[in-house]
């Protein structure tokens, strides 16, 4: 269809275009055929290409702007608004042993000493909070299982698990932030 509508335009200037598959003897006395140079094939394929490279790039930087990537797994994710904890507290924290493993906490579980949980005085029962040392910036996240410590100036008691992930197992103490969302209705027993 677009050749048929070159060749009337280029009838009404004067030239028949003819076909390259055309053969000589089909066409018009003194009918030109026009192949494109290969300057013309040079410059078209160099437009289509810088074209593709484009589309390409707008692609990649529209999926982009739709993610970001977290510190911890660097996996893109969809971006959402950062929660701000409404607890932080800072003060020491100490580590309670295997000594009491199996033993019930004081929210009726069984105390795991390879599990990530902690003793805290307030936060509620099943509460995660974000215990980071403040001598080497590791950090952890726990579950509140228990109540305690209750010794003078300590703000949390770890599992030994989360002692070894935030490296005090050695000092036996260390001073910490812990940051929390207090769940809005739970209750402690």
């Amino acid at each position: 269809m677009i050749l048929d509508l070159e060749r009337e335009v280029d009838q009404l200037k004067g030239i028949t275009l003819a076909s390259p598959m055309t053969h000589a003897a089909e066409r018009p006395f003194g009918a030109i055929a026009r192949h494109p140079t290969p300057s013309q094939n040079a410059v078209e394929q160099l437009m289509s290409s810088r074209f593709l490279i484009m589309a390409v790039a707008l692609s990649i930087a529209a999926i982009a702007g739709c993610s970001r990537v977290t510190e911890e797994d660097g996996a893109a994710q969809p971006h959402k608004k950062e929660k701000r904890p409404n607890f932080v507290q800072t003060g020491m924290a100490s580590w309670y042993g295997k000594g009491f493993k199996g033993g019930k906490t004081a929210s009726g579980e069984r105390f795991d000493p390879e599990e990530l949980t902690a003793a805290h005085r307030s936060l509620p029962f099943g509460t995660i909070a974000r215990v980071t040392n403040l001598r080497n910036n590791r950090s952890v996240s726990v579950r509140i299982t228990n109540r305690g410590p209750f010794i003078r100036g300590r703000v949390v008691d770890l599992s030994p698990a989360a002692a070894r992930e935030l490296r005090i197992v050695k000092s036996g103490v260390a001073r910490v932030r812990i940051e929390a969302e207090h769940p809005k209705q739970e209750t402690d027993q």
